[in-house]
């Protein structure tokens, strides 16, 4: 199963999507562009005023405790990963952490298990794609998501069937829809407020806003492609905002 999907996302960034060689996406250019202001056009009417509302009524505290249970939710897929990448300790201590923390940490709301030394080690299915020297693909900018190539929007969709979230409300035909869209919903609102500054002074600083988050965007993968043994030495932004102390 995971050499069939490793051989298509590869046939797809590859032999569909040949402007990969270049590293150019001339040819999507303004499909890109257009895509970018209409998702920054939904983004100041609809995200960012929720993200601001959110943060109004919520303090830091309660955001991290939302935070930490939401990455709780992604260390089956991290512990799925570690073991597709050949990491079996890696593997055994992301179990170790979800079941810790969703039983003594309150459904992840307390990272415990980092008190106990098994401190968190994320990884998802584009980063095992890359190790196995899957071509990453050109930048798209993808409608309501954001800035992806093929190889990481595949590995977007991949982690998501491996949250308990999912499987916990596939069963149900009745809420399953609301429980996965209530999810959704709430990760995007709590992701978008914790890069409320952030994404406010790139913005400022910037006099072509898509050429930065596109450059931005294209560095910050440069870490992941490296590690099919062409490790660049370009500076990266690290868009991980999952170092806060909880």
């Amino acid at each position: 199963m995971l050499k069939r999907l490793i051989a298509c996302v590869a046939v797809f960034s590859s032999v569909s999507l040949p402007a990969f060689a270049q590293e150019d996406d001339s040819w999507l250019e303004t499909y890109n562009r257009n895509m970018f202001d209409f998702n920054m056009t939904v983004d100041k009417y609809v995200m960012k005023p929720v993200a601001k509302g959110y943060r109004a009524v919520t303090t830091q505290s309660v955001r991290n405790r939302i935070t930490s249970a939401i990455d709780n939710t992604e260390e089956p897929a991290t512990a799925i990963n570690h073991l597709l990448q050949l990491q079996p300790k890696k593997n055994i201590k992301s179990i170790g952490r979800f079941l810790i923390n969703t039983t003594l940490g309150l459904g992840g709301m307390f990272d415990v298990a980092s008190g106990w030394g098994l401190t968190k080690e994320p990884t998802g299915f584009d980063e095992t794609l890359a190790k196995y020297c899957v071509p990453d693909g050109p930048f798209v900018v993808v409608p309501l998501l954001g800035l992806y190539t093929p190889r990481d929007f595949t590995g977007y969709i991949a982690d998501g069937f491996a949250n308990p979230v999912y499987w916990g409300a596939i069963n149900d035909k009745n809420y399953s829809a609301k429980i996965s869209y209530g999810f959704a919903a709430v990760k995007a609102i709590n992701s978008r407020e914790r890069s409320l500054d952030l994404i406010d002074d790139l913005q400022k600083s910037s006099v072509d806003f898509y050429s930065t988050a596109r450059s931005a965007y294209l560095q910050n993968r440069q870490k992941l492609n490296g590690l099919c043994g062409s490790a660049s030495s370009a500076p990266s932004y690290d868009f991980d905002f999952d170092e806060e102390d909880y």
